[in-house]
């Protein structure tokens, strides 16, 4: 039964890791393209680690995996936040198929006081 929910891992892994990499090659700008590499190592990273720490049954080896997990989903996030607001500080227009930036509308506002 750990087989298959590792090997069930494996493959949710691979295909995010999959349609990530397709995001990195089609989406549009800077922003999208940093959501499709947060998918590649959220979603598929994490799901491959686990499945091998499932897969491997030995204890140790799943705390250390769970801890790698652990740090994956804080500082991933964490830093692709900070790149796409570096970005849009250093003025990195959003694609023209963009329908909304929050963060220029919410500037623009704080200006106004």
């Amino acid at each position: 039964m750990i087989n298959l929910v590792s090997y069930f891992l494996f493959i949710i892994g691979s295909f995010c890791i999959l349609t990530g990499s397709l995001g990195l090659l089609r989406l549009p700008d800077v922003y999208n393209r940093l959501h499709a590499s947060t998918v590649i190592v959220v979603g598929g990273t994490v799901s491959l680690i686990l499945g091998a720490g499932l897969l491997n049954g030995a204890d140790s080896y799943l705390l250390k995996s769970l801890a790698i997990i652990f740090f994956i989903f804080i500082t991933v996030p964490a830093g692709s936040h900070a790149i796409s607001r570096a970005a849009h500080l250093r003025g990195v227009k959003l694609d023209k198929s963009s329908v909304i930036d929050e963060l220029e509308e919410r500037e623009r506002s704080a200006g106004e006081w």
